[in-house]
């Protein structure tokens, strides 16, 4: 079996031995080498060529950042950030993960011992990440970012926009296009840990002029707004005398569970049937198939961002296969898809 090829950059020399350590029982994969900063990392990868690189963001000189970015620009490869700065500050992570960077895991900032505990999640994340398709940064600079304008009244009630890895680069482009009277509700469910996604969306709201939330109960779809399953439970939405309302359901679901996607459509087709809008962005795996074919039965719009920008084109090409896409745009197109041609 031919092993992935694994890169660990850190500044700490203890922690390149333990992150090797807690790896390298895997049968999958393999420490090519390693950097204790940014500079060294470009290098390496450039001499080694790994597979994926497991990368630090709090290194003195040559930081994450700078490793991000020049190995996009030289290099393209899938980089995982293992890093403890977003146990206090996750905007460093949001900003790796705009330039190219494919995934996050939160390094145990006080007890080093409790990285053995974060094991299994790191390994099936290496993996996961080695899977994606990196982008060069030069992509990722070439954001359209104009407003565009919208003069007639939509024939839809609610944009439902699910992603996971990749998902908050791709989420973060469609919003930035989408004016602040856009005349359709929008909610996003992003596979995220619960404590990322306040801090996401405090991020959003100072890169778009929607009003970014984070979903509470009896919230109500309010044009202008757009509400985030927050990740402590399942969001749906029920009907009271007419209006629809946020509430959360324990109930589980295979795909993916707090926030599950295929949860958040479902109830979105139920409700709000053929005046529905579903799109569904890079990660990997089959949450929002089931929730996408219910907007596609009701006669709702169905949107899959295409395989050339997808970080990691798993969702979207279940969706794909099952015939249920009307649309598979470039993820550059799709927020003004949504503000012109809806």
């Amino acid at each position: 079996m031919t092993k992935l090829k694994v890169l660990i950059v850190d500044d700490s020399a203890f922690m390149r031995l333990l992150i090797s350590d807690l790896i390298s029982d895997d049968v999958e994969l393999g420490v090519i080498g390693s950097a204790i900063n940014g500079l060294e990392a470009k290098e390496k990868v450039v001499e080694l060529q790994p597979d994926v690189v497991i990368l630090d963001l709090n290194m003195e000189e040559y930081d994450g950042l700078y490793a991000v970015k020049t190995i996009m620009a030289v290099r393209p490869t899938p980089i995982l950030i293992l890093s403890s700065v977003g146990n206090t500050d996750l905007q460093p992570v949001f900003e790796a993960l705009k330039n190219g960077a494919v995934d996050y895991i939160n390094k145990p900032s006080r007890n080093k011992s409790k990285m053995r505990e974060i094991r299994a999640e790191l390994v099936q994340k290496i993996k996961s990440t080695a899977r994606a398709k990196p982008q060069k940064i030069s992509d990722y600079q070439n954001d359209i970012s104009a407003i565009v304008t919208k003069t007639r009244r939509s024939n839809y009630d609610i944009i439902a926009i699910g992603a996971s890895t990749g998902g908050p680069s791709a989420i973060e482009r469609i919003l930035k296009v989408i004016p602040g009277d856009f005349d359709i509700p929008i909610v996003i469910c992003q596979h995220m840990p619960k404590a990322f996604i306040l801090p996401f969306v405090h991020r959003l709201n100072s890169l778009t002029k929607l009003n970014v939330m984070a979903a509470a109960k009896d919230m109500q779809p309010q044009l202008g707004n757009v509400m985030f399953c927050p990740g402590h439970a399942n969001l749906v939405f029920n009907e009271t005398g007419g209006v629809a309302k946020v509430d959360f359901t324990d109930k589980v679901f295979r795909e993916y569970n707090n926030p599950s996607i295929n949860a958040m459509m479902l109830s979105v087709a139920k409700i709000f049937k053929h005046r529905a809008v579903g799109v569904i962005l890079t990660g990997m795996g089959k949450d929002g198939l089931e929730g996408m074919k219910a907007i596609y039965d009701e006669g709702g719009y169905t949107i899959t961002q295409n395989r050339e920008t997808s970080i990691i084109y798993g969702m979207p090409k279940v969706v794909m296969d099952a015939g249920l896409s009307k649309a598979s745009l470039d993820i550059n197109e799709i927020g003004n898809y949504l503000v012109k041609e809806l």
